[in-house]
């Protein structure tokens, strides 16, 4: 029998991330009973102390074990940390350490939404792709420059480890993992009773993007609200790199570096971000937002569109206004 073990990392952090995995893989070992198989996995919440509080000690859990009693598991899954990252890590520091020992010694390991700090604190995701809650981007990147973050992929999987984004996408990393360890047909069935969509692959449509401005380089600074106050505009990175006297391949470098996108990525984010909350807000048509984002090819803007939230702008309009017109 393979082994589970949920850490309970110290800290107030995100009890539904613990309470929704340990539930669903307990129905998912039923539903393979069911069957006429093996029970497949013995599951145990282990933490560092014997009990922990969460919601400023509203709940309290009280894990099976304590991780320094598992000398083997087979897959670790990592809840969501509360959003003070720096105090989450200072508490857990062994927990780290034996998320090290426990891969080392052929564990996999999985991580919900911000327990991606925890993971990437061990290294373990160095070199690696890695999501996490969109909101959260740009003090992970500071954070933690070695890892590959794809923020709009819902689910990462590479080398043993899986990752997810944010909140309660959670839930589809647990069906993700049903399907690789047990098999679809289990998979299907505890979507169909938590009501799990199945397959879903990102979370780029409920990204809102807010522009990474945490560095310290003021032409780009500069740079980045020309592009927010302009969005009608149709912008040349050309012009925007002579208006700010840097020369184009400088500027294409320090724009990179300073926001993790390229200047052209930058403007396409901030005018399609204007352009969903004009969706989701007004009866305007799609042409006409599209105007007032500074495009004038529907196609182009589709495409665009598509790319950043995996939706056509009908769809998003038509999922997020509810007297949407065309």
């Amino acid at each position: 029998m393979k082994h589970l073990t949920i850490v309970v990392p110290n800290g107030n952090n995100n009890i539904s991330s613990i309470t929704g995995a340990f539930e669903i893989f307990n129905k998912a070992n039923a539903y393979w009973i069911s069957l006429g198989n093996k029970q497949l996995f013995a599951i145990q919440l282990a933490g560092i102390a014997e009990t922990v509080e969460f919601n400023n000690g509203l709940f309290m859990v009280k894990p099976h074990t304590t991780i320094s009693a598992i000398a083997k598991t087979n897959l670790i899954i990592i809840p969501s940390l509360n959003h003070n990252y720096n105090l989450a890590l200072e508490g857990n520091g062994l927990l780290v350490d034996w998320l090290v020992n426990q891969y080392k010694n052929g564990a996999e390991v999985a991580t919900i939404c911000t327990g991606a700090f925890m993971l990437a604190a061990s290294g373990l995701l160095d070199g690696k792709s890695c999501s996490t809650h969109w909101s959260v981007t740009e003090n992970f990147r500071a954070m933690f420059p070695k890892v590959n973050l794809c923020t709009d992929r819902l689910i990462t999987d590479e080398k043993g480890i899986y990752t997810n984004g944010g909140a309660y996408s959670f839930l589809n990393l647990m069906i993700y993992l049903v399907e690789k360890y047990y098999d679809r047909q289990t998979a299907i069935f505890c979507s169909k009773v938590f009501q799990i969509e199945i397959d879903r692959n990102t979370q780029s449509e409920f990204s809102i993007f807010s522009g990474q401005k945490q560095h310290s380089d003021a032409e780009i600074l500069k740079a980045q609200t020309y592009i927010e106050q302009n969005l009608n505009e149709k912008i040349t990175i050309d012009n925007l790199s002579l208006m700010f006297n840097i020369g184009r391949r400088n500027f294409d470098r320090r724009f990179i570096k300073a926001t993790g996108n390229t200047p052209i990525e930058y403007a396409q984010r901030v005018k399609i971000e204007f352009a969903k909350k004009a969706f989701e807000t007004n009866r305007k048509t799609i042409n006409e937002v599209m105007y007032e984002v500074g495009y004038a090819d529907v196609k182009a803007f589709r495409e665009v569109f598509r790319k950043i939230t995996g939706m056509s702008p009908l769809e998003y309009k038509s999922k997020y206004y509810k007297e949407a017109l065309v």
